[in-house]
């Protein structure tokens, strides 16, 4: 017989399952631990710890509203918010500037030994100053990040209904709120920072951030499971520092920007004050993961479990065909081809009777081995 004969002949062949019980302990003891151990993932793991049986929303929309308050010192120079936060209306970005450089009395003219040169900007009479702060604002006055209106609107895109949440719980009263610092520990519901404390979480040191400048982010998670009260979902804060790659960087390292203030002189003509603000930028970033039951999830992974069960038996094959002893029994019980020339020449053997074409077996429709009396 040919090889492509010989595929064509494997090809249009079917397979149909046959079982043999195997009478023995230590493979009966694996397979009952296999499939015990299972259901304990699918149990335990996936729908207890995972929640399988929810659908999931991660599509959270929300609204960040920051406020800073507090004074610095530095230079005997009273300072407030006015001074050292930008922009002067806070949102999901703001900076508190820790370090200035100021050029002042700038105006616009040309340069006499280049003529003629576009109009630049030329400092004039007035003296460069750098406002270095060895108690910058931050650690003068302790100015604080008062967030609690920071989510003033939120809600998850997918599950049905839609939760409205603040960080703001029903508990918190104005008095709390006048009085009351965030401590992880302690006072983990608190929205007011202190942003010493914000540079203490994510290991900063203040006097070196507040020469060069750096980006902290201020993460709002809410991880809300919606199968039970919607008063439990709340926020949690965590911190660190967003520019940590750059730390080490010689030639982008902290964060800096400039600004100016113009004027008008008596005379009509405009000048600039200049200045060049190192600071510790904040991003607010609020993420957030909603799940409520729902049916599809469910029965998808409940097949799934009892489907993973089966991986029990495969196992116990796999011991049985190549480790123990009897595997050649085994083999010969488990693997039998039946080719139809086979069927015909029984089927015309007259003498042979029902009984001895059927298996004797006491399990029904099943052909039994008991290895343990072999090993």
């Amino acid at each position: 017989m040919s090889k492509p004969w010989g595929w064509v002949t494997g090809f249009f062949t079917y397979e149909t399952t046959k079982s043999v019980v195997v009478k023995s302990w230590s493979v009966g003891i694996i397979n009952r631990v296999v499939q015990l151990l299972i259901i304990l993932y699918f149990v335990c793991y996936v729908f207890y710890r995972e929640k399988a049986y929810q659908v999931r929303d991660s599509g959270i929309q929300s609204s960040v509203m920051t406020k800073v308050k507090g004074f610095g010192y530095v230079n005997n120079h009273v300072m407030d918010v006015a001074d050292y936060v930008a922009p002067t209306q806070g949102s999901a970005v703001f900076c508190i500037i820790t370090k200035l450089i100021v050029t002042e009395n700038q105006f616009q003219g040309r340069c006499p030994e280049v003529s003629p040169v576009p109009a630049l900007i030329r400092p004039g009479p007035g003296t460069k100053t750098m406002l270095s702060n060895p108690r910058p604002p931050v650690s003068g006055a302790a100015p604080f990040l008062p967030v609690g209106d920071s989510i003033p609107s939120l809600h998850f895109s997918v599950v049905s209904p839609r939760p409205h949440r603040g960080n703001f719980p029903s508990s918190l009263n104005k008095t709390y709120i006048r009085s009351c610092r965030y401590d992880s520990s302690h006072n983990r519901h608190c929205p007011i920072f202190k942003v010493g404390d914000v540079l203490r979480y994510t290991g900063q040191n203040l006097s070196t951030i507040g020469h060069t400048g750096g980006e902290i982010g201020i993460n709002i998670q809410w991880l809300c499971n919606l199968d039970l009260s919607e008063e439990r979902c709340e926020p949690h804060y965590s911190f660190t520092r967003l520019d940590a790659v750059f730390e080490k960087n010689r030639v982008s390292k902290g964060y800096n920007f400039r600004f100016a203030k113009y004027y008008k002189s008596e005379n009509g003509t405009d000048f600039r004050t200049l200045h060049k603000a190192y600071a510790i930028r904040f991003d607010i970033l609020v993420t957030g993961l909603a799940g409520k039951f729902d049916p599809i999830p469910t029965l998808i992974n409940i097949v799934a479990a009892f489907t993973s069960v089966g991986l029990g038996s495969i196992l116990c094959d796999l011991i049985l065909l190549n480790f123990l002893t009897g595997a050649d029994q085994y083999k010969a019980r488990k693997f039998e081809e039946v080719s139809e020339s086979q069927i015909k020449i029984l089927l015309s053997q007259k003498s042979i009777s029902q009984q001895s074409v059927k298996p004797v077996s006491n399990d029904s429709g099943a052909v039994s081995l008991n290895l343990d009396q072999q090993l």
